[in-house]
């Protein structure tokens, strides 16, 4: 079948499932995602357990982090650090400025703690401000929602944000900056239309109790921490990960698997490989790559010295290239299986050191071999690259040094920045909070941990059914299917397209069943199984804003969002359609603009 067919067939199954049938996110995703896989290519037997495997790998990617975050948010709500941070913010910038306190409290709170919550602590709040102002009631519940939304939609840990970079392959720390880098302007513009509807909109300050809602003063601990201590479970994770992905953009920035001229150790023996391309096999392969020119320098008798420095540079535009075109298994086969008998020699100790240092790069060569070289990160494409080099051409190429200072210092904050060991050292952080201020007992802290679990495993089996139904879309062949139809080969206007398609995607998978989580747990799978391969001209972190920012418009009476907004905020349903809904279309237009704009002028390749 033809896989757009299928891609046509999968969406409408999971709109159809969820929104005519009311059927659960979950099992819409999970039936959608063995519909697509029984029309995909594949044996027959296979058909239904991939699906169960690749649920399986998604939920490894994302479910210890989701876990995590739960239990955060839940500590910091208990131990009063979420009220501590707001607090702190209506000190620094008065009540004159109170809308801006509460933009900037829901905008921090809301990327541990769930969106939901963060209204329920702040509502008190805005409800206590009109009481002494009497006025601008819309405006400060408006700002609260403004700042939650947002963060909840583009930076991690929330779950949304958190599946988006584990299926587009973006690294977290990237993630949590480009996510903040977009949401900031995008929040300060929903804070402006929220000031302009307030005045535009009357809505009366409604003192009755609404079925459904809580008292206005939520049950804080008498004594809140310190807001250092209060705000470390947001900002050490953040931190920790942020390092990291800083180490890791310096290391790979020395680009370090580039050939230099005196690399080469025997020019001549070297030039005549190339021209003659009789032994080994993977010789044509560096060949093939380079442009004419520089193949018409190789053809020459001898070479000078410019004509090395062309050779070298034509050679590192292929290497440092993202698109590993120069690997095949037949042209390489005989490096991989030298590598076995070298470590048969090896257990017999019959090896020269510089045998046993060619061991150790045919090993990895025969190891990054077998993996998605498609998934590769751009510097491990690279390294492999520079590595298949010097395998064919043992005699000639001098080994690169890969262990620098830096790729040491990157390696080691690798452990301490990866993000399932950074929330959970965040994790220790706020269940101390909660045993310094309230002082629960073993039970009563087990219970609040059980209670963050329960509301974290329906995101995780959601956030995993959508991996999987991402992943059948790709053994459908969809990706190849779009690139074939769409991109003509312009890149930017590839790039672009691509934007737009994801924002658009998102936008109406909002609309249509009013999950911005679900809409970005789709939307993002739909959108990795096109992209693979596809060179956009930017990172695909961008891909992920634009989905999150689709999956802010069009809020109405099928989100869970708009009724916490409407019940929590004591408005009636017409008062949040010319609100809240405006308002989120705000947001949405404005990050999807910062999208657009970034990925042209800070592309991050």
């Amino acid at each position: 079948m033809d896989p757009l067919v299928i891609l046509a067939i999968g969406i409408a199954s999971v709109l159809g499932l969820i929104l005519i049938l009311r059927v659960n996110a979950f099992l819409a995703l999970i039936i959608s995602a063995i519909v697509v896989s029984l029309l995909a290519p594949g044996s027959v037997e296979d058909k239904i357990s991939r699906v169960a495997t690749s649920f399986g790998n998604s939920a490894g990617n994302i479910a210890i982090v989701i876990g995590l975050a739960a239990i955060i948010g839940e500590c910091m709500m208990a131990s009063g650090a979420a009220d501590r941070i707001v607090q702190a913010f209506l000190r620094l910038l008065g009540e004159k400025r109170a809308s801006w306190a509460l933009m900037g409290s829901g905008f921090v709170l809301s990327v541990p703690v769930f969106f939901d919550t963060v209204f329920y602590l702040l509502v008190p709040l805005a409800r206590s401000l009109f009481r002494r102002t009497n006025k601008n009631y819309l405006l400060y519940i408006l700002a609260i929602a403004a700042g939650g939304a947002i963060t909840h939609t583009l930076v991690p840990p929330t779950p949304g944000p958190l599946v988006m970079a584990t299926t587009l392959g973006i690294d977290i720390g990237v993630m949590m900056l480009v996510g903040a880098m977009v949401a900031f302007p995008a929040a300060v513009a929903g804070l402006a239309v929220s000031a302009w509807l307030n005045r535009m909109i009357e809505v009366p300050f409604r003192d009755d109790k609404v079925i459904g809602t809580e008292d206005d003063d939520p049950q804080i601990p008498q004594t809140t921490p310190p807001l250092f201590l209060s705000l470390l479970p947001v900002i050490l994770p953040v931190a920790l990960i942020s390092a990291n992905t800083a180490l890791e953009t310096m290391a790979n920035a020395e680009q370090t698997p580039r050939l230099t001229v005196t690399d080469v150790t025997d020019w001549p023996a070297f030039h005549t490989a190339l021209k003659d391309q009789s032994e080994p096999a993977a010789i044509p392969q560096f060949v093939n790559v380079l442009p004419e020119t520089t193949k018409e320098v190789i053809a020459k008798d001898s070479l000078t010295d410019d004509d090395k420095t062309e050779i070298v540079a034509a050679m590192n535009a292929a290497l440092l290239e993202k698109d590993p075109a120069i690997y095949s298994n037949e042209a390489f086969d005989a490096v991989v299986r030298k590598s076995w008998k070298i470590a048969a020699d090896l257990q017999n100790d019959q090896l020269t050191p510089q045998e046993k240092e060619m061991l150790t790069r045919e090993a990895l060569v025969n190891e990054l071999s077998q993996s998605d070289l498609k998934k590769m990160k751009v510097h491990e494409r690279q390294r492999f690259n520079r590595l298949l080099l010097e395998v064919t051409f043992p005699e000639t190429i001098k080994p690169h040094n890969w262990d620098t200072g830096l790729r040491n210092a990157a390696n080691i904050s690798m452990l301490f920045g990866n993000a399932n060991f950074a929330l959970l050292i965040s994790t220790l952080v706020a269940m101390g909070l909660v045993f310094s201020t309230r002082k629960p007992t073993l039970v009563e802290m087990s219970k609040t941990v059980e209670l963050a679990l329960m509301s974290g495993g329906v995101i995780i089996l959601i956030t995993a059914a959508g991996g999987a139904f991402g992943d059948m879309l790709k053994i459908a062949g969809i990706g190849e299917a779009i690139q074939d139809k769409f991109s003509n080969g312009d890149t930017k206007s590839t790039g672009i397209a691509f934007l737009v398609l994801g924002y658009s995607l998102a936008a109406l998978l909002k609309v249509a069943q009013g999950s911005s989580t679900t809409a970005m747990i789709v939307g993002s799978g739909m959108l990795a199984s096109m992209v693979t391969g596809i060179d956009l001209g930017f990172n695909p972190v961008y891909l992920a804003t634009a989905i999150g920012a689709g999956s802010l418009m069009g809020s109405w009476m099928n989100d869970s969002g708009f009724w916490i907004f409407t019940k929590m905020g004591r408005l009636t349903e017409s008062e949040s359609l010319r609100s809240w809904t405006p308002m989120l279309a705000t947001l949405s237009i404005v990050s999807f603009a910062m999208t657009v704009l970034l990925s042209k002028i800070l592309p991050l390749l």
